[in-house]
């Protein structure tokens, strides 16, 4: 059997969205091509014998986010529904995205992407896992399970990774959270098993809304988490303890201004999806509106930006 791969150029503050659009057109495998990370891997000369100069030539920004379709699929629908998703999707239409088309041979392919996707330990005792694999839990292990197939969302970007490090860091037992932005659902579902009493996520887009749900039901927390469609802060009412928000620095920089009328007294907001080049964006926004910056935590060329409104 051949295999349609959908190939789209695009800026890796989109790679969350783009796949969360591509995996709900039926992809049965995703492959994120960014050459910043072979730039990263290639400092450490102990694990390379030569490393081609052509994959460390980086002029812009961009990523390869690699989508593959079977053959018996109708592929010219499906690629004509991931244009339309995402021309209609406000953000990702500002970016010069790139979709080319072309045909691999089959080998093995349905099940070989899988063996990249492993267990994860983040922070102290956060670890998350595909749903297939087995693995190893120490007595304060908290677990989450995530199934790739359905979304965008393992926990391994850099972004992920320090949100659900913060949130290990500052939610304490009877906390209100909310996750702006809550795209997996990964960042509740943290929050929800780290002992929040209630959380609410909110997302723009009905695919992510979908597919946070079928995660928070896999992970047995629905008693505890919400999830509305909505933009950012509309939909939700009341006060919470703690909001996070994984999303890009210029729609946080934005957002700063109605954050306190959401917070508590002495409340967190813990942000990332913040290229290091844009910290200062977030931070002035911050600073503006009357919050204070406990810490700033980078990760490559990622940050993530924890404020209190004290």
């Amino acid at each position: 059997m051949n295999w349609t791969e959908v190939k789209i150029r695009t800026t890796a503050e989109l790679e969350d969205l783009i796949s969360s659009i591509l995996y709900d057109a039926g992809a049965t495998g995703l492959a994120i091509e960014d050459p910043r990370d072979i730039l990263e891997l290639s400092k450490y000369k102990e694990n390379w014998d030569f490393v081609d100069p052509n994959l460390i030539n980086i002029e812009s920004d961009d990523i390869f986010i690699k989508a593959y379709f079977s053959e018996q699929e109708n592929v010219k629908e499906i690629i004509e529904e991931i244009r339309i998703r995402m021309e209609d999707n406000p953000v990702i239409a500002l970016a010069s995205n790139e979709i080319n088309i072309s045909v691999i041979n089959d080998e093995d392919f349905a099940d070989s992407w899988k063996k990249y996707y492993k267990p994860l330990r983040i922070g102290k005792k956060i670890v998350i896992k595909p749903s297939w694999e087995e693995c190893t839990l120490e007595e304060e292990d908290i677990l989450i399970e995530l199934d790739p197939g359905m979304a965008f969302g393992t926990g391994t970007h850099e972004t992920t990774m320090m949100c659900t490090e913060a949130l290990e860091e500052y939610v304490k037992s009877g906390d209100i959270v909310y996750d702006i932005g809550c795209g997996s659902g990964i960042l509740s579902i943290v929050a929800a098993k780290l002992g929040a009493e209630k959380v609410v996520g909110v997302d723009l887009d009905e695919v992510c809304v979908k597919v946070s749900n079928e995660n928070i039901e896999l992970n047995n927390v629905s008693d505890i988490v919400e999830i509305k469609n909505g933009n950012l802060l509309d939909v939700v009412e009341g006060k919470a303890n703690i909001i996070v928000s994984n999303i890009i620095a210029e729609i946080i920089a934005k957002m700063t201004k109605d954050l306190k009328a959401y917070l508590k007294d002495n409340g967190i907001f813990i942000t990332s999806g913040i290229i290091v080049e844009k910290i200062d964006l977030v931070e002035k926004a911050l600073l503006e509106n009357g919050f204070k910056v406990l810490e700033i935590k980078k990760k490559n060329s990622w940050a993530c930006i924890v404020a209190t409104n004290n």
